[in-house]
């Protein structure tokens, strides 16, 4: 089993910035793909980036690009999301997830944290 737990959600203005935790436990943390999925009000489930057990991988969905920037410290068991020039279209709970395994076209972790919720005021 591993656990997932969120952190540093909030409430932010237009323009400005987060930055997401998520601390796992467990010695396989190393071994797994990281990622960061969110859900807007009234919308489903969506990606938002995934990072490799190396670091060496990283993908974005294309409305966080040259935003969002998601690192990893394995040393930390941890993740994070660093989002700037945050956007009203950004709010929404997000969750860390994490899975041996991933799929550009079918990405579906095993393992998810509870969420922290993010909101962006105009």
């Amino acid at each position: 089993q591993v656990q997932l737990v969120e952190s540093g959600g909030g409430l932010v203005q237009a323009g400005g910035s987060l930055r997401l935790s998520c601390a796992a436990s467990g010695r396989t943390f190393s071994t797994y793909f990281m990622s960061w999925f969110r859900q807007a009000p009234g919308q489903e489930r969506e990606f938002v980036a995934v990072i490799s057990w190396s670091g060496d991988l990283t993908r974005y969905a294309d409305s966080v690009k040259g935003r969002f920037t998601i690192s990893r410290d394995n040393a930390k068991n941890t993740v994070y999301l660093q989002m700037n020039t945050l956007k009203p279209e950004d709010t929404a709970v997000y969750f860390c997830a994490a899975d041996v395994r991933y799929s550009s076209t079918t990405y579906e972790p095993n393992y998810w944290g509870q969420g922290t919720q993010v909101t962006v005021s105009s």
